[in-house]
């Protein structure tokens, strides 16, 4: 299940990313959310961190990322087991968009980091 985003969708979930946010999500959700969701943000995270990617990529992972930022979104978090299913279904279609940024590196660097928060 893929989700594309209107512009006007993605410029509310981009304004809803931060750093910040993004960190506090990761140690709020870890449990909740699964690993699977957690490393898929993770991967996100790292390739807009890389100075290699093209601005185009970027906007669709901070998009994706603001998603699953925001409180309040299709399917609300605090649902048992389908609450992070949007949020799933949004970072799949970022990932698969991205995916010829993702190094071994970058692979590596978010296994790490969901393993630490599990």
């Amino acid at each position: 299940m893929a989700h594309n985003f209107s512009n006007e969708e993605l410029k509310k979930y981009q304004s809803e990313f931060s750093d910040s946010k993004f960190w506090n999500k990761m140690k709020k959700a870890a449990k909740s959310a699964g690993k699977k969701v957690i490393e898929m943000a993770l991967l996100l995270f790292y390739v807009l961190q890389s100075p290699d990617v093209p601005i185009a990529q970027k906007t669709i992972i901070i998009g994706a990322l603001g998603y699953l930022i925001l409180p309040v979104d299709l399917i609300p978090d605090f649902i048992p087991i389908s609450g992070f299913t949007d949020d799933a279904a949004a970072l799949a279609a970022a990932l698969k968009t991205i995916n010829s940024s993702i190094t071994p590196e970058i692979e590596a660097k978010a296994k790490t980091k969901a393993d630490e928060l599990f």
